[in-house]
């Protein structure tokens, strides 16, 4: 139920590539160990070497003190038990109970030390990742869904963690402990060491046929995952649309149709797991009955201690505890391969727009703005301005008019630098924009959109965006000078008062006069105005109105507008139709030449000198 952009909108958001239709399918799992991945994740890890080369030490001391325990117990049974020795046996216990000790202590040391790795290098990571998510630009943001990028820097970063908690280190302590107990087994009794791993083939076949239907079911889950938070998320923000049109029970359902479906898929991952436990602990019970068979029979010839069958069969079933957990294990390892390289592939992204190494220093900026020859196209050879070319002078105050579509919200984008131009020059002060340190180019233009956002905070904190250069003080002497004051002070906490999420606990008046307030206290040389009174009610436009003229006072200013009564005064008017400048003067001047202006003029008042006409009826 997302909600449908305007026109204009839909003008400058660049259309999707093929592969692109469903952002939120997953792509296909790869390898469970990529050597290139891992070498850019060693480089988030490579800070903290010493504890993670300390947690791995840990691990083959960890392995070999499990790995001693039937021993111990095989010596328990054929050196002192067999013989009476109450005293030997006294002893062993003593070192079994030691090495239970040991190995718990390890085993904590060796997960602590990891997770603590993990936990700052993966914090480093998350702190890269919004770093170079800031620079990237809106053409960028334009293509990608915030789901999808919020998945990255959560979901994705946690797939890695998971790694680090059950996946590539205990993978390496279960193969060492696999290799260890066959070694151990051959060198005690190769004989018996043979029967007991006549099992393994068909072990082999056995995992690697629910290993393939894991990974295919596994990348079913996360896609199905993706598709009901990607819902969940349209429907709750949307939900005051959904209760005003009665769609309660269509949405429902919907939600009911994904939530089943991702249930279906996490069933069918039980059976698999199910399926593969079954068949692990099948093969196991074979394997400890071939050990009773032979070694028993062994027992009875008189060539095979007790001890040593005893300690077989710990062996054996320690065996099968690594193979029994490899399908989590192995889907993890794959999961976290893939989320590492979506995550690097979102850091690889081009930061298009930056400063130069070198810019361009602008002691005393007056203002002046000037489009010479601009051409700028979202989707390549499709132009939204053609050859566009004006100047505004240091305090002269523009308005930009003209049909949905016609690429007055794009000049204002250019002049900032969210976009970069493709041919032509955008200059403020005669220095083109690309010379321009961008922090410094910001920080002279300032932007109130139609759409005021705010952010989970106080309203001071709103105004002054933690800007040490803005002090409350200004601040609030903005929000005075705007009006925005009359409201404020009403509220129970005032300019303490928080404001809830998107600013739902305010009018639509009071969030545009918040952000006029917050565009003073900037104190920018150009000023900005994007359909800023358009949204607003007729009573609460005239106090905008007044504002607005405060805001503007002293300032170069570009005005967008589909109201045209609030431009009436503007110095001079830009009419803009399919990308071009079509025609500019005053409001007076426009009008008197009955062109594009005076027909848009004409349709919007239309209704309004009709209504005028009508004669009044008088009883």
């Amino acid at each position: 139920m997302s909600s449908k952009p305007s026109a204009e909108s839909a003008e400058n958001v660049p259309k999707a590539p093929a592969e692109q239709t469903d952002p939120y399918k997953e792509a296909d799992l790869g390898r469970a160990y990529d050597g290139r991945l891992m070498a850019r994740l060693w480089g988030y890890i490579r800070p903290y070497s010493k504890i993670f080369i300390l947690s791995v030490v840990c691990l083959p001391i960890t392995a070999g003190l499990s790995l001693l325990q039937p021993y111990l117990l095989k010596i328990a049974i054929d050196n002192y038990i067999a013989t009476g020795d109450t005293a030997g046996l006294l002893r062993v216990g003593a070192i079994y109970a030691a090495t239970m000790v040991g190995e718990f202590s390890f085993l904590y040391v060796q997960y602590y030390l990891t997770m603590t790795v993990a936990q700052r290098s993966l914090a480093d990571l998350r702190v890269d990742l919004i770093k170079h998510l800031q620079h990237l630009p809106a053409r960028f943001f334009d293509r990608n869904p915030v789901g999808r990028l919020v998945t990255r820097m959560t979901t994705d970063v946690d797939v890695i963690n998971e790694m680090f908690a059950s996946g590539g280190l205990t993978m390496a302590m279960d193969g060492v402990m696999l290799v260890g107990i066959i070694s151990i087994m051959v060198a005690i009794d190769w004989r018996l060491a043979l029967v007991t791993l006549t099992v393994t083939p068909a072990l082999a076949l056995a995992v690697n046929f629910f290993r393939i239907r894991a990974r295919t079911n596994y990348r079913r889950i996360r896609d199905r995952l993706a598709r009901l938070n990607a819902y969940l998320q349209e429907a709750i923000a949307g939900i005051s649309i959904i209760q005003l049109f009665a769609q309660e029970k269509k949405s429902f359902d919907r939600f009911n149709e994904l939530n089943q479906h991702h249930r279906e898929a996490h069933h069918a991952a039980n059976i698999y797991e199910a399926a593969l436990f079954s068949v692990v602990d099948a093969i196991s019970s074979i394997s400890l009955a071939l050990i009773l068979w032979y070694g028993g029979g062994q027992i009875i010839a008189g060539t095979l201690a007790f001890g040593t069958l005893v300690a077989f069969i710990e062996y054996t079933q320690r065996f099968f505890i690594p193979i029994r957990d490899f399908s989590s294990k192995y889907a993890v390892m794959q999961s976290a391969m893939s989320a590492a390289e979506r995550v690097f592939e979102l850091l690889d992204m081009t930061v298009e727009i930056e400063s130069p190494e070198q810019p361009t220093q602008v002691d005393n900026p007056l203002g002046r703005v000037d489009f010479e020859g601009v051409w700028f196209a979202y989707n390549d050879g499709d132009y939204v301005l053609r050859d566009v070319s004006f100047s505004v002078a240091p305090g002269e105050k523009i308005a930009l008019v003209g049909h949905t579509g016609s690429g007055k919200t794009t000049i204002i984008k250019l002049l900032n630098r969210t976009y970069e131009v493709e041919k032509g020059r955008v200059l403020v002060d005669g220095v083109d924009v690309r010379d321009w340190d961008l922090a410094a180019l910001r920080r002279r233009i300032g932007v109130v959109l139609q759409d005021v956002f705010l952010f989970s905070g106080t309203i001071l904190e709103n105004l002054t965006l933690d800007r040490p250069d803005i002090p409350p003080a200004k601040a609030i002497a903005a929000a005075r000078a705007i009006g925005a004051d009359s409201f404020i002070e009403r509220l129970p906490a005032a300019y303490d008062e928080v404001v809830r999420e998107r600013g739902n606990n305010l009018s639509v008046g009071q969030r545009q006069l918040l952000s006029f307030a917050r565009a003073l206290a900037y104190d920018p040389t150009i000023l900005v105005l994007d359909e800023a009174t358009s949204s607003v009610d007729a009573e609460s436009e005239a106090v905008i109105q007044d504002a607005v003229e405060k805001l503007m006072a002293g300032r170069t200013a570009l005005v967008v507008a589909h109201r045209l009564s609030t431009i009436e005064h503007a110095d001079r008017i830009l009419v803009m139709h399919s990308g071009e400048i079509r025609e500019s003067g005053s409001h007076a001047e426009l009008l008197a030449h009955r062109g594009l202006y005076h027909r848009l003029y004409e349709l919007q008042f239309a209704h309004e000198r009709r209504s005028l006409a009508e004669p009044v009826a008088v009883e």
